[in-house]
């Protein structure tokens, strides 16, 4: 019990039962932002740096071009940059109101963008940009709760969850092909 302890607590030599409880000397070990092993994960190569590929992350009224299970997604102040605090509304194919209010808890320029549900901090929407070379990874994890017990859980899992994993499936194929088309005055005449 004390490597634990140990483990999870810093300080100079063996903790003693009164050190434990201070809370000075409280130093996790484990993330709080532990994802939940019901939330969808998935990734996708893109060939393109990832300065574009977050510069389309960051462009949320253009969300539902490429995220198929968002019908609309606006800003609610569209002239304040987009950064931590941000609130979003979005209407969305998952379990919850018509329009859901979500605010940018974590956003870090060029790689992360993460949105909290503003009522309920178990929905949530992670995009992750990873430098790779010349290409780069999104990364996305929806998260939402689920109520009713195990028969709500499994009725989920059979038919709303099933859904928004191939719809997010297909959402990131879109962003690749968004992210990878070269827009340049010539670029629809390079096939010929």
């Amino acid at each position: 019990m004390d490597g634990v302890h140990n483990i999870l607590y810093s300080g100079a030599g063996s903790p003693g039962s009164d050190e434990r409880n201070h809370p000075s000397m409280a130093l996790s070990s484990v993330s709080l932002d532990r994802p939940s092993p019901r939330a969808l994960h998935r990734s996708q190569d893109v060939a393109s740096p990832a300065k574009t590929a977050f510069d389309l992350v960051c462009e949320v009224e253009k969300w539902p071009v490429w995220l198929s299970f968002l019908r609309t997604a606006r800003r609610v102040e569209p002239s304040e940059p987009l950064g931590t605090g941000s609130e979003v509304l979005v209407r969305a194919n998952f379990p919850g109101e018509a329009e859901e209010l979500f605010e940018v808890d974590r956003f870090i320029p060029g790689h992360q963008l993460s949105l909290v549900g503003a009522y309920s901090c178990r929905r949530r929407i992670d995009l992750r940009i990873e430098q790779k070379s010349e290409r780069s990874k999104l990364v996305v994890r929806v998260d939402y709760p689920t109520y009713g017990g195990i028969l709500g859980a499994l009725f989920d899992r059979l038919t709303r969850r099933r859904k928004l994993d191939v719809a997010l499936s297909d959402s990131l194929i879109h962003f690749k092909g968004l992210c990878e088309f070269d827009t340049g005055p010539d670029a629809p005449l390079l096939d010929f």
